[in-house]
C-alpha cells in the first residue's frame, strides 16, 4: 500500500489478469498499412514503454533461482519459435499478481507471482511460448491500429450523429468488435504456442493446465466456489473454459498426454526461497489482517471479506456486494481533519454527516456520501500529518455495512516495537513430500493465509484438485515466514 491521493470517492474491484498485451500509448502510433511499419518501430516503441512497465508493476524482481528458471526455456523456445530470428529482453517483476505480456519488439514480462503459481518447466515455458507467439505475430502493433480506429469512429458517431440510441447502439457494436479481435489473437497465441511449446521438447499440454491453475487462483481470490465460465463480451480475452478447451485440441493434434518434458523437481528447486505475497515495503495482508512494519500501522476487516494489497491500497470485498479501500493521504495543508473531509474529494459527501472522534487514541474524522447509486461510508485517521483513509461502497447497504465498516476503523491501530519486530515477508518453501502426508497435514504448516483457507490455498498453489493425494517423493510448494 503506497501513500495515494484521490480526486472522487471511486469503486475498485478486484481484477486477476491472465494475459495482458500492452500496446503503445494512444495517439503515438499512426495508422499504417500492413507491411509499412517502419524499421525499428517495435523496438522503439517496447523501448519507450519499458521503464514505465517496470515502474508499474514494482520494478525488476532479482532472484538468482528464478532468474535460472526464465532462462533454462528461453533458447529452447525461441530456436522452436515462428521467427528464431527475434529477440526478447524478458524481465522479472517485482509483483505478486498473476500475470504475463509482451511489448512490441521482443519485450516480454512475467511477474514472480506467476512463477510460484507455475508447477513446473513446461508450465512457465508455456506462458513464454503464448508471449513469444504475441511479438512474432505484431499483435501489439495491431491492436494499437485497431484501438486508434476504433476511437476515430466512436468520435465521429458522437460528434456528428444526432440519434443518440443510434450512435450507442454504433459504438457497441464497434466495441464488441475490437474485443472480438483481440480474443482471436489470444486463441491465435495459444495455438502458435502449444505448437512451439511441443517443438522446443516440453509437455504440450502444460499450457491448459496452467491456465486451469490461474482459473483456480482467480476463483481463490475472489472467494467463489466456482469458476467463472460466464463470458463477458467486451472482455478482451476469451473465458477460460474456451481456452483450454483449444490448447487441449492443440496438444491432442501433437501426441497424447505424457509425451514432453514437465521438470517439476528442477523447476520446483529453483524457486524454493522465493518472495511471495506482498512486497515487504507495501505492507503484508495475512489473512483479514493488514499489517505494515515500516508504518508501523495494522487493521483487521470482518468475516467474509477477501483482501488484497496494491502499490495505490489495499482493496477488500465480501459476497454481499461491499468494497473497501484503504490508502494515504498528506493531511499539511489542512487545518483540521474536517477541513480536509470537506475540502472536495469526495462526490456527494453529506455535510451533516461530518464528525470528528478518536480511535485507539488517534484523532479521525468520520462521513457519509450518496452518488451515482452508490452508498459511502468514509474515515480519515491521522498519525501526524499524515492521513489514512477507509472508503467502504455499497450499491444496496445491509443492516452489516455501517457494523463492517466502525469494526474495521475501531480495529486500526499502531504497532508496538515487538509486532513490528516479528513481521517478516512469505516466502516459498519446497518440501519433499513423506509416506502419510496429505494435502491437510502439510497445510497446516502455511503462513499468512486464513487458517479456514489454507488447505484450498494449498490445492490451489499446487494444482491439485479436491481428490487428488500426495505420493511420497513429491516435491510441493509451502508459503512461510
Amino acid at each position: 500500500m503506497a501513500r495515494a491521493t484521490a480526486s472522487a470517492v471511486l469503486m475498485t474491484s478486484l481484477v486477476l489478469s491472465s494475459c495482458q498485451l500492452l500496446g503503445p500509448d494512444a495517439g503515438n502510433v499512426g495508422l499504417i498499412a500492413p507491411g509499412a511499419l517502419r524499421p525499428n518501430l517495435a523496438e522503439d516503441i517496447g523501448a519507450r514503454e519499458h521503464p514505465r512497465v517496470v515502474a508499474t508493476y514494482g520494478g525488476v524482481y532479482n532472484d538468482s533461482g528464478a532468474e535460472r528458471a526464465v532462462a533454462s526455456v528461453v533458447g529452447r523456445l525461441v530456436a522452436a519459435s515462428e521467427d528464431p530470428s527475434q529477440s526478447y529482453r524478458i524481465t522479472i517483476l517485482n509483483s505478486p499478481a498473476i500475470n504475463a505480456f509482451a511489448l512490441p519488439g521482443g519485450y516480454l514480462y512475467v511477474t514472480r507471482g506467476l512463477l510460484a503459481l507455475a508447477n513446473d518447466t513446461s508450465e512457465l515455458a508455456a506462458v513464454l511460448a503464448h508471449e513469444m507467439a504475441h511479438v512474432t505475430s505484431n499483435h501489439a502493433i495491431e491492436r494499437q491500429q485497431r484501438a486508434e480506429a476504433k476511437e476515430l469512429a466512436n468520435r465521429i458517431l458522437t460528434d456528428v450523429v444526432q440519434d443518440t440510441e443510434k450512435a450507442r447502439a454504433a459504438i457497441i457494436s464497434s466495441q464488441l468488435s475490437f474485443a472480438r479481435f483481440s480474443q482471436v489473437q489470444e486463441l491465435q497465441a495459444d495455438v502458435v504456442g502449444v505448437r512451439t511449446l511441443a517443438k522446443a521438447g516440453f509437455d504440450p499440454y502444460a499450457a491448459a493446465r496452467f491456465l486451469e491453475s490461474m482459473s483456480s487462483f482467480a476463483a481463490y481470490q475472489t472467494a467463489q466456489n466456482t469458476k467463472g465460465n460466464a463470458p463477458d463480451f467486451l472482455s478482451s480475452h476469451p473465458t477460460t473454459p474456451e481456452r483450454v478447451r483449444l490448447a487441449v485440441k492443440s496438444a491432442r493434434q501433437i501426441g497424447a498426454p505424457g509425451i514432453g518434458e514437465r521438470d517439476r523437481q528442477r523447476y520446483l528447486s529453483q524457486i524454493d526461497g522465493m518472495l511471495f505475497g506482498d512486497d515487504p515495503l507495501e505492507g503484508f495482508v495475512r489473512g483479514r489482517a493488514f499489517l505494515h512494519k515500516a508504518l508501523g500501522i495494522g487493521f483487521q476487516v470482518p468475516d467474509g471479506y477477501i483482501m488484497e494489497n496494491s502499490p495505490e491500497a489495499v482493496l477488500a470485498s465480501n459476497g454481499d456486494g461491499t468494497a473497501m479501500r484503504f490508502d494515504g493521504a498528506d493531511l499539511s495543508e489542512y487545518d483540521s481533519l474536517s477541513d480536509y473531509m470537506t475540502s472536495g474529494w469526495i462526490n456527494g459527501l453529506l455535510p451533516q454527516s461530518v464528525r470528528e472522534t478518536t480511535i485507539n487514541g488517534l484523532p479521525g474524522v468520520m462521513a457519509a456520501a450518496i452518488t451515482q447509486g452508490w452508498s459511502f461510508r468514509i474515515a480519515v485517521l491521522s498519525i501526524g500529518r499524515t492521513g489514512y483513509r477507509f472508503i467502504f461502497a455499497s450499491r444496496n447497504p445491509s443492516g452489516n455495512f455501517d457494523s463492517d465498516f466502525r469494526r474495521t476503523i475501531e480495529s486500526f491501530r499502531q504497532l508496538s516495537p515487538s509486532e513490528r519486530a516479528r513481521l517478516r515477508s512469505l516466502r516459498l518453501k519446497v518440501v519433499t513430500t513423506k509416506a502419510g502426508d496429505t494435502p491437510q497435514k502439510l497445510a497446516i504448516g502455511m503462513s499468512g493465509v486464513d487458517p479456514s483457507r489454507r488447505l484450498q490455498f494449498f490445492r490451489v498453489l499446487n494444482g491439485l484438485e479436491a481428490t487428488d493425494r500426495l505420493t511420497p517423493g513429491t516435491a510441493v510448494k509451502l508459503v512461510v515466514d
